[in-house]
């Protein structure tokens, strides 16, 4: 066969084969503007940890990285957008442990698959969650609290930001553990189950340092324990619920990860995760998550797969157990 004929195979197959090739791969990664989905409203906290990301990310990317908020329905109207996108890396996504472990058991059906849809990038923060009273309430402490709750079942009313939120459940854990009941009254967002609080509707909410942390410290709410493993750096005098009721293993908290459509090819995920990772240990960044009242969460792709497994074998059961649904 002529030369020129096999090199004009070799062209052909060439050209073919770039044209089979991920679009990432083909061409420099970014070429355009990377859009970051967040599954609530512009404003709250989840909203302003992206925010101080993905602008310190862009610096990083070379590109902008654009907030696009899709709040509604328990995390689901966003988490759908993300798992409708191209999987090329211009898209990412905020993911809950709600978005992740919660409602596949909340929900019958769900518009994604959180496995079968999305990879992880990285761990972005983690909200500390605290147990308290009114400021007036004659429950002192935690092991008040906890005395009246078996005692007397469902004679303490509690505030959560809703059905199937990191705070209900916690709640429910602790008192499942325990052989105690309460009496759950749940609220659309953190806010108003803290004003409720505030107003003595309530003797008692779950509330995370981010929504509740001014009233926390300023004595409006008394604080009675916290939900980590270790006591909270901003109230040492707290309890954790571990070492209220000697259950070593009781812990809960609300966190984020960055997510990607499950396709994305792996050198713009290492991209990505290379990038968050430099963001989160910027000591500007590290400020600010501390004047919020989060903690940053480094955690590799692998770190994150394995929190879902391990709070998936926690919560699932419980979520079913009692019997909670959001449909």
């Amino acid at each position: 066969m002529p030369n020129a004929t096999l090199s004009r195979r070799a062209l052909a197959l060439s050209a073919l084969g770039a044209a089979l090739l991920p679009r990432a791969a083909r061409a420099a990664w970014p070429e355009g503007p990377v859009k970051w989905i967040v599954a609530y409203a512009a404003g709250g906290g989840s909203d302003t940890l992206a925010r101080l990301l993905a602008a310190r990310m862009a610096e990083g990317l070379g590109k902008p990285v654009v907030i696009d908020n899709k709040p509604g329905a328990a995390t689901n109207i966003g988490a759908e957008a993300a798992a409708r996108a191209p999987a090329d890396g211009y898209t990412t996504l905020t993911a809950d442990n709600g978005t992740l472990v919660f409602n596949p058991a909340l929900f019958r059906r769900l518009p994604y698959d959180p496995d079968r849809d999305f990879r992880p990038v990285g761990g972005i923060a983690r909200f500390q969650l605290v147990l308290a009273v009114k400021k007036d309430s004659a429950l002192r402490d935690i092991g008040a609290l906890l005395a009246q709750g078996k005692a007397r079942p469902e004679s303490i009313d509690y505030a959560s930001p809703g059905i199937g939120s990191p705070h209900h459940l916690a709640m429910e854990r602790l008192a499942r553990s325990i052989g105690a009941r309460f009496s759950h009254i749940p609220y659309r967002g953190a806010a108003p189950a803290l004003n409720d609080l505030l107003a003595g509707v309530v003797e008692a909410t779950v509330t995370d340092t981010v929504a509740g942390g001014e009233a926390l410290r300023s004595g409006m709410a008394r604080p009675v324990a916290v939900f980590s493993a270790r006591r909270h750096p901003g109230f040492p005098e707290l309890p954790t619920i571990a070492e209220a009721t000697g259950l070593p293993d009781l812990e809960a908290y609300a966190w984020q990860s960055l997510m990607v459509p499950r396709a994305t090819p792996d050198a713009v995920v290492a991209r990505l995760a290379a990038e968050l990772g430099t963001a989160l240990t910027d000591a500007g960044i590290r400020r600010k998550f501390a004047e919020i009242g989060v903690e940053p969460l480094p955690a590799s792709a692998e770190q994150v797969q394995a929190m879902i497994t391990a709070d998936r074998a926690i919560w699932v059961p419980l979520i079913r157990d009692l019997g909670i649904t959001l449909d």
